[in-house]
This record gives C-alpha cells, sequence and structure tokens, in this order.
C-alpha cells in the first residue's frame, strides 16, 4: 500500500508495521488530496504481497483520513440540518477515493457461526507443533510474545510471565519449536529451561543451542512447587497411576511412598500435559503431579499439595532472542559458550581442557555451570599406540557459564587466551544474572 502525499516525515514511534520491521511515514495531505495504489495486487489481479501487510497499512491510512474527515467536518457545523450532516459524515468515513473501505477486522476473530465454547479447555491456546504453518508471518502488536514447551499451566509457562511480566505466552509442543517460532518471528523470545537442581541439565536443549542461531539474553530461576492432582470428588486410596513428567516423578517419588500410594507411575512429556490428560479423558483412578494452576485450568482437585522431597528444587530458565544484548558492568552479568578443544594429533585433545579452564582461574572468574555434550561432527577420536593398538576416546563440546560480562577486559582476555587451545569457540550470550530473592515453597513456611 502507497500513499502519494507531500512531505513524507519519517516516523518511528511504536507502529504495528514498526514491529515488523519496516520504517513507517508520516504523511500530511487533505483528505481531497490522497490517492492509493494497493501494492497488494497486481494489473492482472494477481496477488504480489501479504494479505496481513496490505490489511494493517490500509487500516493506518484509513484511521488517518477518518481523523481528518472528522476534523475538518467539526470546523463548520450546521446546526439547522444535524441529520443530514450525520448522513454525510458517515459517507466520508465509509470511502475513500470514492471506494469502500474493506473490513480489515483480523483473520482469527472471523468465524462461521456465535456458537460458545463451554468447555474451558478449548479455550486455552494450543501449541504450536512441527506441522504448524509458519509461512504466514503474524500479526504483532506492543505485546511482547514468548514462546515455552508444553501447556498452559506448565512451569515453562510461569517462567515466561517471570521474565517478561504481561507477555503472550505461546505454547509449543516442543523445543525445537520454541526455537523455530522466535526463528521465524512467530514469537519474539523463547524462555526455556537448561537445568534443574535436583534433576541437572536438561540435555536436548543443550544440544538445540548449538544447532540454533538464537541469543541468551536473560535468565530466570523458579523454584518448582508440586501437586497432587486427581478429578473432584476422587480419593487417594482410589488412586492406581500417577502420571508427570519423568523428573517430577523422580522428585516426588519418597513423598508419594509417605503417603502410602501404591500406584503405578507413567512418564508423559509434561507436567500440565498430564494434569489436561487426566481430565479431558475423565480418569478417576489416576493422578497428575502438576503445578496448582494446572488444576485450576483444567479443573481439577489438590490431594495434597507441595509434595516434592526436596525444598531445594529450583528450574533454571533462559531466555533466547534472536538479537544479542549489549553487555554492561554496571550490574552482575553471567556469560554462556560452548567450545572444542583442539587435537593436536598427538591424541591430547580432551586434555586441552585443563589449559582452557585456567585461562578463567588465573583472572578470578568464577565458573558456575560446566557442561559435556558429545561432539556430533566428530564422536569418536582414534589414537595409534604401537603397544596397545588403536584406542578410541570419545569427543565433547564444552559448555561453560562464567560470572563475568563480555564488557570486561578480564572476560575479553580470557576468551582470547582460550581460543588458543579450542578448534571451535562460540558465545551464547553475555546477559544479567538473575538476582531475586529465594522464594521458599508454600510446604517450607508451614
Amino acid at each position: 500500500m502507497q500513499a502519494l502525499a507531500p512531505s513524507p516525515i519519517t516516523n518511528t514511534a511504536t507502529n504495528p508495521l514498526r514491529k515488523r520491521g519496516y520504517t513507517t511515514t508520516k504523511l500530511n495531505f487533505h483528505p481531497s488530496q490522497l490517492s492509493i495504489r494497493c501494492s497488494a495486487f497486481g494489473r492482472n489481479g494477481a496477488v504480489t504481497g501479504s494479505r496481513a501487510d496490505w490489511q494493517s497499512t490500509c487500516a493506518i491510512l484509513a484511521s488517518k483520513v477518518i481523523s481528518q474527515d472528522h476534523n475538518s467536518g467539526s470546523e463548520k457545523p450546521d446546526n439547522n440540518d444535524n441529520d443530514n450532516n450525520e448522513e454525510e459524515g458517515k459517507t466520508k468515513i465509509a470511502g475513500i477515493n470514492g471506494h469502500q473501505i474493506l473490513n480489515l477486522l483480523p483473520v482469527s476473530t472471523m468465524t462461521s457461526n456465535s456458537n460458545t465454547v463451554t468447555n474451558n479447555n478449548n479455550n486455552l491456546p494450543k501449541p504450536l507443533s512441527l506441522s504448524t504453518d509458519f509461512s504466514s508471518p503474524p500479526m504483532h502488536g506492543s505485546t511482547l510474545r514468548v514462546a515455552y514447551q508444553g501447556v498452559p499451566g506448565a512451569y515453562s509457562e510461569a517462567a515466561a510471565g517471570k521474565a517478561y511480566p504481561g507477555c503472550e505466552a505461546i505454547p509449543c509442543d516442543q523445543f525445537e519449536v520454541a526455537f523455530q517460532a522466535v526463528e521465524l518471528w512467530i514469537a519474539d523470545r523463547a524462555v526455556l529451561p537448561v537445568e534443574n537442581s535436583l534433576g541437572g541439565s536438561i540435555h536436548r536443549n543443550y544440544d538445540l543451542l548449538l544447532r540454533h542461531r538464537l541469543h541468551i539474553v536473560g535468565e530466570v530461576q523458579l523454584p518448582v512447587h508440586h501437586c497432587l492432582l486427581a478429578l473432584p470428588g476422587v480419593r487417594k486410596e482410589y488412586l492406581t497411576r500417577v502420571i508427570s513428567h519423568p523428573q517430577a516423578l523422580a522428585q516426588c517419588e519418597h513423598t508419594l511412598t509417605k503417603l502410602g500410594l501404591n500406584v503405578t507411575r507413567e512418564a508423559v512429556d509434561d507436567t500440565a500435559g498430564a494434569a489436561e490428560y487426566v481430565a479431558s479423558n475423565g480418569l478417576r483412578d489416576t493422578a497428575a503431579i502438576a503445578s496448582s494452576r494446572a488444576a485450576d485450568l483444567y479443573g481439577l482437585q489438590v490431594l495434597a499439595d507441595g509434595i516434592q522431597d526436596d525444598s531445594g528444587n529450583v528450574t533454571r530458565f533462559v531466555m533466547l532472542a534472536r538479537e544479542p544484548i549489549i553487555p554492561r558492568t554496571d550490574r552482575p552479568f553471567k556469560t554462556s559458550i560452548v567450545f572444542a578443544t583442539y587435537d593436536n594429533g598427538e591424541g591430547k585433545g580432551t586434555s586441552s581442557l585443563f589449559k582452557v579452564l585456567s585461562a578463567f582461574a588465573f583472572r578470578n572468574i568464577s565458573l558456575t555451570k560446566i557442561e559435556s555434550r558429545p561432539h556430533r561432527h566428530r564422536p569418536i577420536r582414534l589414537v595409534d599406540d604401537a603397544n596397545v593398538g588403536t584406542a578410541k576416546h570419545f569427543e565433547y563440546m564444552f559448555y561453560v557459564d562464567f560470572e563475568a560480562s563480555m564488557a570486561e577486559p578480564r572476560a575479553q582476555n580470557a576468551l582470547a587466551e582460550v581460543q588458543e587451545f579450542t578448534s571451535f569457540l562460540r558465545v551464547l550470550g553475555s546477559y544479567p544474572m538473575d538476582m531475586s530473592p529465594w522464594a521458599p515453597s508454600c510446604s517450607d513456611q508451614k
């Protein structure tokens, strides 16, 4: 959509098109001087642009014309013929240069019928999946869109809300989909777990951090508070099965035994998904381990509250974006890197790890995390030895988190030294540390 008018002035104010990477212009014109050419359609009626782009641009220009019409109409009111003025005003608003303004309602609001969905579960957003059509870009607004893995009620959704209060949380059925949602501009950020204080690292997300080109821009730590959920009216002695995420089952193993529950444990993809499964299938012999918010969303009752074995159950999430943030030194920062040690041909590639870590130790840089993952492109290294034969050694990628900002000279010097002993080095992100105070679970306060 292009508008021909005098004196275009670049305007970088908040605008739906600005969110999408376009530069908008402020136009000074009178409605009678406005000429509009719709670039969404070619001469032969062929579609040459996005329908969403055309609708957004048309809506902005139409709103300006309406505003101009109102202003010009209010300058010379005719008190003797109010009805005619009202009808004339409607005609002006309804058309631009003699053409009718199209109905610019979002496509998602156009429904074939007005039947009301009474089931609360159907009103919840459905998770994105690998089969989701990512071809058409979303209509971005002023609300930040944050992708997370799971369904509404998951701990990841709570972490997204803590990281970005007031955001629009977008559920995804897999970690891979959450990465893709940000890369393809379906979401602005992703909040994904990387480690739990009891269960350890989430290896899948470490591998995806290397495979995708997103940047870590922050972290958030969320205390995990598990509840035993079942359908209303179900008693604990009726249960024969408990379902949840494998880590949640492991974190509540001893408490379930203390409750006298001789039940089968079955693993599912996520905690909130277990609650949704029990509710949607009406399983009166099955309970789920999930959050209290999941109980509210899916109409379940809490049979037992705070059933985690250890109160120090915290999950660390990272916040991912398409662009990195600028490191600073005015607050505590953390930097995450991944590297592969250099193999000099003598079978001493892995032993170079000591030299890499020494680069941080000599500069008093504290390491908060070190994780090794198999080297995807070279998982095994062969070493010839005349006395023993051919030895097989595993090759690794090392993930390291250290407490320093990339704006600090000591961190820059450390990485410069690390490069001497590595064949591959990548900075995943330099971001502010989560310094929020410890919030104990409800069971600790009793």
